[in-house]
C-alpha cells in the first residue's frame, strides 16, 4: 500500500479546454501547499445546454478520466464541472459522484455540491448569482440550490453559448459580471462556470462587491480539501488569495462606492 501524499492532492476531472490553466497557475502560486493534478474529459459538443450537458457528465467519460488520473496518486476526485452536474439534479449529482467514488475507491464530489457546501460553511442563505450561461441552464442552478434552501435573490445569466467563450472573459468583464448581479441584501454572489478564470482575482472581486464572491474554480478547490479533513482542514492548508471562503473567518465589509 502506498503511503499517503505529503501535500493534499485534489485529482480534478475537467470538461474540455477553456480555464483548466487556473489550475495549474495557482497551484504554482500556492508554492508547495497543494496538487492539482488535472485530466480533460472528453466533450462531444462545447454548449451551454440541457442534452450536451447531460452528455458531457455522463458516467463513461468521467470514469474514463478519473481511470487516467488515478496513476497520479490523487487523494480525492473533484468533478470540475458545475453544469455538467447540476443539470442531472439534486439527486442525480449526487449519484454522479457516488458513482465516481465507488468505481476509483476515492472520496469524490463535483463543483455543485461544492457551491452547496461553500455557502453553508459561511451560513449564506440569500445570493445572486453571476451565470455566463444562458437562462435555461441558469435557472436549472437556482432550482439545484433551492434543494439546499439557499435562496437566489438575483439571477444575471448573460447567455455565453460555449466554455471556449467563457474562457476568454478577462478580469475586468469577470469583475463587471459579479458587480452587475449582487445585491445589497445578498449575503455573497455565487459565479458558477469552472471555464471562467477567476483564482488570480478573488480578492479583487471581494473588494469590489465588500462581500464573500464564491466562484467555481475557487469551490472545487476548497470542496476537495473538505473532503480530505474537512471544513476547518480547508482553510487550516493555508492557501493564499482565494477570499473568505478559505480565511477561516467569514466576514462582509462595505463595497467601495460605484461610479
Amino acid at each position: 500500500m502506498s503511503a499517503p501524499n505529503p501535500t493534499p492532492t485534489v485529482g480534478l476531472l475537467y470538461p474540455g479546454f477553456s480555464a483548466e490553466d487556473d489550475f495549474a497557475a495557482y497551484e504554482r502560486r500556492a508554492a508547495g501547499r497543494i496538487r492539482l493534478p488535472l485530466v480533460h474529459t472528453t466533450v462531444q459538443v462545447d454548449a451551454h445546454a440541457v442534452g450536451p450537458l447531460l452528455d458531457l457528465g455522463a458516467d463513461d467519460r468521467l470514469t474514463e478520466g478519473a481511470l487516467e488520473l488515478l496513476p497520479r496518486q490523487p487523494d480525492c476526485l473533484l468533478w470540475a464541472c458545475t453544469s455538467g452536474s447540476f443539470v442531472f439534479g439534486w439527486e442525480g449529482a449526487h449519484q454522479q459522484v457516488t458513482r465516481l467514488s465507488n468505481r476509483t475507491g476515492l472520496p469524490a464530489s463535483s463543483t455543485s455540491l461544492a457551491f452547496v457546501h461553500a455557502a453553508q460553511h459561511l451560513g449564506v442563505g440569500s445570493v445572486a448569482v453571476a451565470a455566463s450561461y444562458p437562462a435555461e441552464v441558469a435557472e436549472l442552478f437556482v432550482a439545484f440550490l433551492a434543494r439546499a434552501e439557499i435562496t437566489v435573490l438575483e439571477l444575471s445569466s448573460h447567455g455565453i453559448f460555449t466554455a471556449a467563450e467563457v474562457g476568454r472573459l478577462d478580469r475586468d468583464k469577470v469583475t463587471d459580471l459579479v458587480c452587475a448581479a449582487d445585491r445589497p441584501d445578498a449575503d455573497a454572489v455565487l459565479v458558477p462556470d469552472t471555464a471562467l478564470h477567476s483564482l488570480a482575482w478573488l480578492d479583487d472581486l471581494e473588494s469590489a462587491v465588500g462581500k464573500p464572491v464564491l466562484t467555481a474554480n475557487q469551490v472545487t478547490i476548497w470542496e476537495g480539501l473538505r473532503l480530505l479533513g474537512g471544513a476547518e482542514h480547508a482553510s487550516a492548508v493555508g492557501l493564499p488569495g482565494l477570499g473568505t471562503l478559505f480565511s477561516g473567518h467569514p466576514r462582509r465589509t462595505s463595497a467601495p462606492e460605484r461610479r
